[in-house]
């Protein structure tokens, strides 16, 4: 079980430390906007868990808006359903995990420490270099690790106490972010026509949203 979560996490990890260097911020945020209509998904497909009416419009609002954003880029977005499957599957992996959350988040990574270093020693190998010359940048990349590690603690926690379709409502504010860094500080490209898919894609959410809140209010009056 653990070595599967290992294994999702990194790929998520690689693909999206990858396309924030490759200029693909915006579109990797796209992805973890879908995260949480995957993880619905997931526990309906796995868990059991019942989906109401507006949820599945929320669901299948979604999946028109990535459907159009495929036609408009003339390719399937694979950087962002890379990274929401991989989440989403690892959200369901660390429900059905028996650990806590730091002991089952050390385990996952003591399992991905030997790929870890194997790769180092064949970059030393290669290049003569494990980090860059300026300190700066080093201290930035161990402090990444830190800033990584305990959003993971903090979600293991919360997979295993809360319903895998309500954490998808604690999940937008991390994209949200992401999208106005690739917009406003990065200035990537981002037409009118791609607008469109992306609020379709917000719209699903905000219904989701509204949906899960109001659902609350009922049961607790």
């Amino acid at each position: 079980m653990y070595l599967l979560a290992a294994a999702l996490i990194a790929s998520n990890w690689f693909v999206f430390i990858w396309a924030v260097n490759a200029g693909h911020i915006i579109e990797s945020s796209l992805g973890y906007f879908i995260v949480p209509l995957v993880s619905v998904i997931l526990g309906v497909l796995f868990l059991n868990e019942r989906l109401r009416p507006w949820q599945w419009v929320s669901v299948g609002l979604a999946g028109v808006g990535v459907l159009y954003l495929t036609i408009v880029y003339g390719a399937v977005p694979w950087i962002a359903l890379a990274l929401a499957i991989s989440f989403g599957l690892y959200g369901l992996v660390k429900k059905k995990a028996q650990l806590s959350s730091i002991p089952g988040l050390t385990l996952e990574t003591a399992l991905m420490l030997l790929p870890a270093i194997l790769y180092l020693g064949y970059v030393y190998q290669s290049q003569g270099v494990l980090f860059p010359k300026d300190p700066a940048t080093t201290a930035l990349l161990v402090a990444s690790g830190v800033i990584t590690t305990v959003p993971l603690l903090l979600f293991s926690a919360a997979a295993q106490r809360i319903p895998l379709t309500y954490i998808g409502l604690l999940q937008y504010l991390s994209p949200t972010l992401q999208f106005l860094l690739g917009f406003a500080l990065y200035r990537e490209a981002f037409s009118q026509a791609r607008l469109v898919g992306y609020c379709v894609v917000w719209a699903a959410l905000v219904i989701f949203v509204v949906e899960g809140l109001s659902a609350q209010r009922k049961r607790h009056a």
